[in-house]
């Protein structure tokens, strides 16, 4: 037992561990574009393995169903006071609930507190850059649980100018008449308009929830528009342009709502349902663990270094996209305010599954995206590219003009490929695996991306 329970990983799995270092490895020689992935901090990583993991916590603090949470309710009233302080938020207009186990599960205790079965919601589609938990469905299938249980119309972005049309929202919400409007993206390019959708709230009575998952960093340094100002409920996670842990938060507004005309006062009673829609509606114990790692992470938040990333996160975003426009390849929306941009590959003649697998293979990390018009979220058109984990890395604007370079290269190549292959992706990928000559070009185009790579440090521990 001394043995298993006292050595390191690397002694007890050696198998195991040689993965660990793998992935260290590709982290370190490929460039991270995924929009919604940063490289965490150290002081994260080791909340992440400390002896907090160890504690069952079910409850909040000062109300738990298990003895000896002194500390846990020391860490989470610190979690919860730090987050509050990471938005400027005064406590008696504003509370927070830090234990979410991520984004997803924490939208939908946001719906489960709001709403009874079956209620209505208005989200920003999928493939207009919406996310699945506000409320995506096919014409055959419920494809989110929050379309399942809840009654869902998504709104749309005008196909020309890939911005959200906010005057036919405003007509849909009218007939459909919605308890909950979801300010929120998944690939979106452009700052959302919160006052118009608090407008468009109050006109139907309807609550606006906003879910700032993928700006978070850039709305605590102030880059973007806060949506706290018109919002009832917002939430994020804290993994993304936080660059804290796999994690979620959700604020709710606490005090007075409105004033009738009879100048009565009409109360916040949002705080208690969300919480008990948390625990013991749909999660157990807490992970005090990362509900640690939330708290470091909020309290860098403040500081200077933060902000001046966040700066440079939008600058290298805007970098990224004037270089692609320069190179000929169309952006949704035709620019960034934000962490990323979506690349609408239609006019080149390659999907977005051809762009990603391309990609992949020269060590450049991204995802294939819906753009505006496309039918199917299983073969895209567009690949998203955002900008917060290299930024970790230390690139700047610079740098970013040798990683458009790579992105190009792949796409010329991706074409080249195709041309071989003809338009089905397992056909495109039979050739990447077989041809002598492509397989040629990607490797020396794979080592040139790599070796730029690894010029540039990851937070963290060494190995792993």
């Amino acid at each position: 037992m001394a043995g298993i329970l006292h050595n390191n990983v690397w002694e007890t799995d050696p198998e195991l561990f040689e993965l660990l270092k793998k992935e260290k490895k590709r982290q370190e020689s490929g460039l991270e574009l995924i929009a919604s992935e940063n490289f965490t901090s150290l002081s994260v990583l080791q909340c992440l393995s400390s002896c907090l993991h160890n504690k069952y916590s079910e409850g909040y603090p000062g109300q738990r169903y298990y003895g000896g949470n002194e500390f846990i309710d020391e860490v989470e009233l610190l979690a919860q006071k730090r987050s509050l302080e990471a938005f400027n938020l005064d406590p008696e207009q504003w509370g927070c609930n830090v234990q979410p186990y991520s984004g997803s599960p924490g939208n939908f205790a946001v719906y489960t507190g709001l709403l009874e079965p079956h209620g209505r919601i208005m989200g920003l589609d999928l493939p207009d850059g919406g996310h699945l938990t506000h409320g995506f469905f096919t014409a055959n299938k419920k494809i989110s649980a929050t379309s399942i249980f809840f009654e869902s119309m998504p709104y749309k972005v005008d196909p020309v100018s890939g911005y959200i049309d906010y005057d036919a929202l405003e007509k849909q919400a009218r007939l459909f008449k919605p308890k909950v409007i979801i300010a929120g993206v998944s690939c979106y390019s452009r700052c959302l308009n919160y006052k118009r959708f608090r407008e468009i709230a109050d006109e139907n009575n309807a609550y606006l929830f906003s879910d700032m998952a993928h700006v978070s960093g850039l709305v605590a340094a102030g880059i973007i528009p806060s949506p706290f100002e018109f919002s009832d409920v917002v939430s994020t996670t804290t993994h993304k342009t936080l660059r804290g842990p796999r994690a979620g938060v959700i604020f709710y507004r606490k005090g007075v709502r409105s004033v009738a005309k009879d100048g009565k006062k009409i109360m916040y009673d949002i705080e208690s349902k969300i919480n008990q829609a948390v625990f013991p509606g749909l999660q157990g114990g807490p992970h005090n663990h990362a509900i640690a790692a939330i708290a470091t992470t909020m309290k860098q938040v403040k500081t200077p270094e933060f902000i001046a990333y966040q700066k440079q996160v939008a600058a290298n975003a805007k970098r990224l996209c004037a270089g692609l426009q320069e190179h000929g390849y169309n952006i949704s929306t035709q620019g960034t305010d934000v962490h990323m941009l979506l690349v609408d590959l239609r006019s080149t003649g390659i999907t977005g599954s051809k762009a990603e697998k391309i990609l992949e293979d020269i060590s450049i990390a991204c995802n294939k995206n819906t753009v505006p018009g496309d039918k199917s979220a299983l073969n895209p058109s567009g690949i998203r590219l955002g900008t917060p984990a290299l930024t970790t890395r230390g690139l700047i604007e610079k740098d970013f003009d040798k990683v458009v370079d790579f992105i190009h290269r792949g796409l010329q190549l991706s074409k080249e490929v195709s041309a071989i292959s003809g338009p089905k992706l397992p056909d495109f990928k039979k050739v990447l695996s077989t041809d002598e000559n492509i397989k040629a070009k990607v490797a020396a185009l794979k080592e040139e991306v790599e070796t730029f790579s690894r010029q540039f440090s990851i937070p963290g521990h060494e190995t792993y």
